[in-house]
């Protein structure tokens, strides 16, 4: 059955705002649940009674398509808007002039331009900025509460920006340590923490809440307050890169670590991005990581060919399997102070039809071993899903924390208390 075409989220019905809790009594955090796509395994939030937007952890704004008899507010060119809005342009961003466009009438004073882009064709487009309202719900951190209007300062992009994002989106949310990101915004309106925690689902909804937590997941009180379990890493910046980095000093398989060459980590660094659908190594992490894996597998007799794009599979029927997925290795990336982020099987083995399961790290692709303009490593989503991110904006930190086994990031009990 067709989707119906969501209509944008600058175009909410005034009623809906009527009916919302104004900002001064949002002392809660802010929910929103989150879909993955499966056309394109991409993650989108749905806005109450607006449109379907793109998460991106590494975009530092809120764009969407606007009707087109929709009237952007005007945003002079110096204004704090137009400054955080220009703050970072794309590098693939070949427009060229100035974000303060020339006004016909000379009676006019130039407005600002914002640069939106699509974060998987790096193509951007001039837009104006605009005032906005989201609708989402408060949470105690087990159910929704009461329903809340988000202010917040977006760009009105043209609809030709949206190609090739999933077909239900009408814009990108970005997660970025930005001012007119999402989380920013949400936490000057309503007056909550400057954090998000984010459970991407690999089926069905998960949730994002701005503000902290607590956050409980069915079934309840097995699983207990998530956020209580979280282990913390430092949030690192790159400068002129809207990405974000942790510090990590190693890879281990099954505990033993992959020997890597010096600094191979350090050049670069580990970067998360949601985009990405699985995580990417460059070579000269790659290549250790696959054949230490391999390895500590000992099945020669299961391996089978490579399903492209994937190089390491097997026959699925010979891993035998546990409650943490498929009984292969641990991977895990250790960090400071003899912490780690570890991935078991339901994170490591990808399914790719009904007999064969294949490690779900690759190689990027036209990178040199060793370039320091990119990324050591990317996690992608896949490896995040049915995790507990919280991304702690004032504290520069980000907390993980895998999901229980008998729960999952999509069962956060979405009924009303």
């Amino acid at each position: 059955m067709a989707r119906p075409n969501p209509k944008p989220f600058f175009l909410l019905a005034a009623s809906l705002l009527a009916l919302a809790c104004p900002a001064s009594c949002a002392a809660e955090p802010v929910l929103i649940p989150v879909a993955k796509d499966p056309a394109t395994s991409l993650y989108t939030i749905h806005i109450r009674h607006g449109a379907s937007h793109l998460i991106d952890l590494a975009s530092p704004l809120l764009w969407s398509t606007c009707a087109a008899d929709h009237l952007p507010a005007p945003f002079p060119c110096n204004s704090t808007a137009c400054s955080h809005a220009n703050a970072y342009r794309a590098p693939t961003c070949r427009i060229a002039r100035h974000p303060c466009s020339r006004s016909r009438s000379r009676r006019k004073r130039r407005q600002c331009e914002a640069f939106p882009y699509n974060p998987l064709t790096g193509r951007c487009a001039a837009a104006s900025l605009v005032h906005t309202r989201l609708v989402a719900n408060t949470t105690d951190g087990r159910n929704p509460l009461r329903q809340v209007s988000v202010r917040a300062v977006g760009a009105c992009a043209p609809r030709a920006l949206l190609a090739p994002l999933p077909k239900h989106v009408a814009g990108v949310a970005g997660l970025a340590d930005a001012a007119l990101a999402l989380p920013a915004q949400v936490a000057a309106s309503q007056r909550v923490a400057n954090r998000f925690t984010l459970c991407l689902p690999r089926r069905g909804d998960g949730v994002v809440v701005f503000g902290g937590g607590p956050l409980f997941l069915l079934p309840e009180p097995a699983a207990g307050d998530l956020t209580s379990t979280l282990a913390f890493a430092p949030l690192r910046a790159r400068k002129g890169n809207p990405l974000y980095y942790i510090p990590v000093q190693g890879v281990a398989v099954n505990q033993a670590q992959v020997p890597l060459p010096a600094r191979a980590l350090a050049t670069g660094g580990v970067a998360l991005c949601t985009r990405v659908p699985y995580t990417a190594l460059r070579p000269d992490v790659y290549r250790p990581l696959v054949d230490a894996f391999d390895a500590a597998v000992a099945r020669n007799d299961a391996k089978v060919p490579a399903v492209p794009p994937f190089e390491l599979c097997y026959r699925s029927s010979m891993l035998g399997n546990t409650r943490l997925g498929y009984a292969v290795p641990d991977v895990a990336f250790t960090l400071q102070g003899g912490k780690s982020w570890t991935f078991v099987g339901s994170s490591s083995m990808v399914d790719v039809d009904n007999q064969t399961a294949c490690l779900a790290f690759l190689e990027m692709k036209g990178v040199k071993p060793g370039d320091p303009s990119s990324a050591a490593v990317i996690i992608g989503g896949f490896q995040m899903e049915d995790h507990l991110l919280q991304f702690d904006l004032e504290k520069k930190q980000l907390g993980f924390a895998k999901v229980p086994f008998f729960t999952a990031c999509s069962n956060f009990n979405f009924t009303k208390s």
